[in-house]
């Protein structure tokens, strides 16, 4: 970093220090400091694998060193073309050593641009006997910001001056002198990057290309779609897709097109967020590492559905599609069996192969088929053959997939393959092809793409070295940065196998995902990526981006047209004043309290939204409106909207002032809220094209008119909106507000007997109000709020709350203010797909009868055969079922006291269920969960049970056959209770279910034949599951039938067949005998031992394996693209 304030920097601590590697040899005599070659050799030897550009050094001879300033600089020196001089602090840049630096010594500030990767040493000596010495190494990109590097704590203070230095019989800085070389070399920078901090780092700028942001794990996902995105013709035939009709967030094409577009055309690393919601991924699936394959081969499967009767389709099979042969051919008779597929991609062994070419003969292998092996020729018999597969044809593009991640079966788990492995750049595959195979066109293969794994099977990273073009170089795509890389950045460094020379003895270089020491490299090839070369031409034609479909330009371009204005906005929201203006028509299209819904923005009858400079005028603001509703502009007068203490927004007070600045009004009226709300009143009288407004502050004080706002509510509709607004005197009677009403409804007299008038005072206070009381008795002022409805009989009122609608608008009200939207979805099927969901607007006050008859209602069902089940918010599954209880709530059904179970619960959703019984006879049920066990003990299926309470096992076991179609008889089949993954008994089928423990999980299987046929010498043994300690149990507990006599080799075999465990699975189980007293340790069992003579009537057969459920539970879910 360039030093500005030298007095104020701190210790420099990312210095890269460079220690000689002492050789095992007998050491070479240590070079004097004036040998100037022979320092630079011994302490300054060239990095492999660079061009040196210049280099050069120069002394700086120090005198008076007690007496030089806190900072000094040597004298300039040239490397390169470029100024150098040394920085100085001679008592310690605020540490207790001398400080030296390596500083590029323009005078101003370096050209623009301007940047040197140096290798430098810096050598502090004696000038008097020149074996005196001190130095230190370091390599640095110098550039305008970090224009000095070096070494804080170079030397000691104290004993540079002392008697002698390191034993040497002289000190360091003699007669107040010492002299300082600089060895200073230059290289050349083949990437662009080297040595780079990145600070600032501007990927298109320097390379034309744009990364892909890590959503959280989703490294893997970018370096396939980079791959992707640079072969240019599968590109083109995803831009061929039509997607303009399709254009929502669930099409997988439509978001890749406009993903693609976006590396195009973007500055700036682009998001992958809009692509995985197409793919229907969850945030869980954004931090899960998958399958780079298995995502490549579902993309495609996706891409080609979608291509199918488009000028696309058959693309993809083209470009990445080639053909094999299976092939079984007998030695001794003239048979042969043979089968030609089409592959996508090509796994190839990595264990136990050196390169490229040994892994493709290892997969064209032969293997022989004979002894016990032999192959069954139909019309031959067994015959000795030869079994095998040849390729009949590459694809233009090969996806080679390297098995770098393979299960050990000492670990019992997958593991990384870090072996060596080398891949060419230059590529032949015509050997691996069939006789037969057309070989007019050169199967020779350029290398494209080399997606690299850093880290281990369980952490890791993921990114990519691609050439995009035909002659040009190879790029490195870590996620967010691309960087030019070199051949051997792209080959050599991903072949995996050893590091080459560690540095003093090291014991492996650290791997940064599983923070351990390794003498492998970590970072490896798993998918290379080749190209035909006779089809580079087509493959990576020229002009991809003109391919782009026009809507898919129009669309991001005017987002991104938005985002600037929006950005714009931000940039002058100092400037401007935002309005909500509310207007009669927003008034007569609402339904709910007050004037409109202010908070709603997306409601149809929301506000309309100003924004206006704050130095606007009343009148400009009018003019907008007036615009708006297609009306002169002196027909709008504009009202201040306040807060009233009771939690309403009314009107207070017209702007009479029309030059009157919008702030001037903000400031003197505005509520401090989000918006300045004001309501715009549109002139209810003309005459002679001119508005006529009421005169507010002439009339006397106690008679001036009042603005009063009415609505309708209509009880056999269920409705309730505004009609408009009035002006009457304070001195009026409730009872003047009916003609106008009359008139305003279009109402003749005599056509309605009576009309209720209430008063909207507050959400939660709708009063009836008196017809002989005047207005300023009732304490109406403006803005106030009445409901009116039109008077009704007895008869009717009955008839409307049979509906279970509401009869009088203080009832409509309180079903307002208590209204929620539910949302109800059948138990166990899909959220997204289901058509039988759907929404019910409730009131919280209803009883679990009345929301339970609005659903009946809706299902056409009887609401007494509805069971609810309430909704975990985190996972959306089914909790708890909801009790029906005559004196709780919808509210309180939804919205349970808070514990630690139901606080995780949704409060607007329900799951329901349609009973084939009602849930009062389903009271004299006990709801039960039973596991079927079939196929030895390898499959298992649960079941939700209801047994009468007074009901035994054997109904248990009659409804499971009822339910699971199951044949057997009740006698051959049995119900276990287990706790803990052990047997604790055998229920008899006249146990009572109510005496059976809730924390029991119950199994019933079919007895085996063995046990039905068990002789009187044999007995039954309890047995079960564990994994690698005894409290780690899992899987199903068993009985098992032990045999007198029977050596544990053949027992083994039987409990193969009862378990269902087997092959290799099988042969890892170790087994144990386990007594059944706590803290109880197994006694493993070997092949010779006889089970029935060495257990005791109380000892458990154990079962020691891994737990397969719980690697599953702990592996992400199986990618997918919806």
């Amino acid at each position: 970093m360039l030093i500005d304030d030298y007095d104020a920097i701190d210790e420099k601590q990312d210095v890269a220090i460079i220690t000689p590697v002492d050789s095992p040899e007998e050491p070479d005599p240590e070079p004097l400091a004036d040998d100037y070659e022979a320092m630079k050799t011994r302490f300054l030897p060239p990095l492999p694998d660079l061009e040196i550009e210049n280099e050069g050094y120069d002394t700086w001879e120090i005198t008076n060193y007690r007496s030089l300033s806190k900072r000094e600089h040597g004298p300039t020196f040239k490397v390169g073309g470029h100024p150098w001089r040394i920085l100085l602090f001679p008592f310690g840049n605020n540490v207790d050593h001398a400080s030296f630096y390596l500083e590029q010594g323009y005078e101003d500030k370096p050209p623009e641009g301007w940047y040197a990767c140096v290798q430098f040493v810096l050598v502090l000596w004696n000038k008097n006997d020149s074996s005196i010495y001190t130095h230190h190494t370091a390599n640095h990109r110098f550039n305008a910001d970090e224009g000095d590097w070096g070494f804080t704590r170079f030397a000691e203070i104290r004993k540079m001056f002392g008697p002698q230095w390191e034993g040497r019989g002289r000190p360091l800085v003699e007669n107040d002198s010492v002299n300082v070389t600089a060895y200073v070399r230059i290289y050349k920078d083949p990437t662009g990057v080297l040595w780079h901090n990145f600070n600032g780092y501007d990927s298109k700028k320097e390379t034309g290309m744009v990364g892909l942001k890590n959503q959280g794990a989703t490294c893997y996902l970018n370096s396939l779609l980079q791959s992707l995105y640079f072969t240019n013709a599968f590109r083109k035939a995803v831009y061929q897709i039509p997607t303009e009709n399709e254009a929502e967030r669930t099409n997988s094409a439509w978001a890749l097109q406009r993903l693609f577009y976006q590396l195009q055309s973007s500055d700036t690393a682009v998001s992958t967020q809009e692509l995985t919601l197409s793919f229907g991924w969850e945030t869980k699936h954004i931090f899960e590492q998958q399958d780079v394959q298995e995502l490549s081969r579902i993309l495609m499967e996706r891409l080609e559905e979608r291509m199918k009767g488009t000028e696309a389709e058959n693309a993809l099979a083209k470009m990445f599609v080639g053909k094999m042969k299976t092939y079984i051919s007998c030695i001794d008779v003239d048979y042969l069996s043979q089968r030609t597929e089409d592959f996508w991609d090509i796994q190839l062994n990595v264990s136990g192969n050196r390169n490229l070419d040994d892994s493709f003969k290892d997969y064209i292998q032969v293997e022989t088929m004979d002894g016990e092996n032999k192959y069954f020729a139909e019309g031959f018999g067994l015959q000795d053959a030869k079994k095998g597969v040849i390729f009949e044809s590459f694809p233009q593009v090969l996806h080679l997939q390297l098995k770098r991640f393979e299960y050990d079966i000492n670990r019992d788990a997958m593991m990384k393959v870090n072996d060596r492995y080398e891949f060419p750049e230059v590529f032949d595959a015509a050997p691996y092809l069939s006789k037969e195979a057309d070989k007019s066109e050169p199967y020779i293969y350029q290398l494209h793409g080399v997606l690299v794994h850093s880290g281990d099977f369980n952490a890791g990273h993921y990114y990519a070295f691609l050439k995009p073009t035909k002659d040009g170089h190879f790029y490195k795509f870590d996620d967010d940065r691309v960087t030019r890389a070199t051949l051997k950045e792209a080959l050599e460094e991903n072949f995996g196998g050893d590091y080459g020379n560690l540095m003093n003895g090291s014991l492996g270089l650290r791997n940064p995902y599983t923070r351990t020491l390794s003498t492998k490299r970590s970072m490896s090839a798993y998918m290379l990526v080749y190209i035909r070369q006779s089809r580079l031409d087509s493959i990576l034609l020229d002009g991809a981006e003109n391919f782009t479909p026009p809507h898919i330009v129009r669309q991001l371009n005017e987002e991104r047209s938005t985002l600037e204005r929006k950005r714009k906005e931000r940039e002058e929201q100092h400037l401007y004043l935002p309005c909500a203006v509310i207007t009669e028509d927003n008034f007569k299209a609402y339904q709910g309290f007050d004037l409109t819904a202010w908070d709603d923005p997306s409601s149809e009858n929301a506000p309309k939204y100003y924004r206006v400079l704050k130095t606007s005028t009343i009148r400009e603001l009018c003019q907008l409106v007036a615009e708006d509703k297609n009306i002169p502009v002196d027909h709008v007068r504009i009202w201040v909207m306040v807060n009233r203490q009771n939690k309403t927004v009314r009107p207070d007070q017209p702007l009479l002032d029309p030059d009157m600045t919008m702030e001037e009004a903000y400031v003197k009226h505005g509520s401090r809220d989000k918006y300045f709300r004001l309501w715009a009143e549109e002139a209810d009288a003309i005459e002679e094209g001119k508005p006529v407004w009421p005169e507010l502050q002439s009339q006397p004080a106690n008679n001036m008119p009042i603005l009063i706002f009415l609505k309708y509510f209509d009880p056999y509709a269920q409705t309730l909106k505004g009609v408009g607004h009035i002006y009457i005197r304070k001195n009026s009677k409730v009872s003047d507000m009916v003609p106008m009403i009359m008139e305003r409804m279009g109402w003749t007299a005599g056509s309605v007997p009576s009309i209720a008038l209430y008063e909207e005072i507050k959400h939660s206070m709708i009063e009836p109000m008196k017809p002989k009381a005047t207005l300023q008795q009732a304490e109406i002022q403006d803005g106030d709020i009445v409901c009116f409805q039109k008077a009704l009989s007895d008869s009717e009122v009955s008839a409307i709350a049979q509906r279970g609608s509401y009869p009088n608008a203080r009832d409509f009200y309180d079903y307002l203010l208590n209204r929620i939207v539910v949302r109800f979805y059948p138990k166990g099927a899909s959220k997204t797909t289901d058509e039988d969901s759907f929404d019910l607007a409730l009131s919280k006050k209803m009883s679990y009868d009345q929301f339970s008859a609005k659903v009946g209602e809706r299902l056409n069902v009887d609401p007494t055969h509805v069971r609810f089940s309430t909704v975990n918010a985190t996972n959306l599954k089914a909790k708890s079922v909801v009790r029906r209880n005559l004196n709780q709530t919808l509210y309180q059904t939804l919205n349970p006291q808070f514990n630690t179970y139901n606080a995780n619960q949704k409060n607007d959703m329900l799951y329901y269920e349609v009973m084939d019984m009602s849930l009062s006879e389903m009271e004299t049920k006990k709801g039960m969960k039973l596991t079927w066990v079939s196929e030895g003990l390898s499959k298992e299926e649960t079941y939700d049970l209801l047994v009468a309470k007074n009901g035994v096992i054997n109904d248990l076991i009659a409804e499971l056959k009822k339910k699971a179609h199951i044949d057997y008889t009740s006698e051959d089949m049995r119900v276990t209770a287990t706790n803990n993954g052990k047997i604790q008994k055998e229920l008899d089928k006249g146990y009572p279910v109510t005496s059976v423990l809730d924390y029991y999980t119950l199994y019933a299987e079919k007895k085996p034949e063995e046990e039905l046929q068990i002789k009187d010498d044999e007995r039954l043994m309890a047995a079960f599951h564990f994994d690698k300690e005894i409290n780690k149990t899992h899987g199903v507990p068993f009985k098992f039938v032990v045999k007198p006599g029977e050596v544990f080799k053949d027992t083994k075999e039987r409990l193969s067949k009862r378990t269902g465990i087997k092959g290799k699975q099988f042969e890892n189980v170790k087994f144990a005998l386990v007594p059944k007293s706590p803290y109880s340790k197994p006694s493993y069992l070997t092949d010779d031992d006889v089970l029935y003579e060495i257990a005791n009537a109380d000892d458990l057969l154990a079962l020691d394996h891994v737990n397969k459920a719980k690697n599953q539970s702990n592996k992400g879910d199986s990618i997918f693209i919806r």
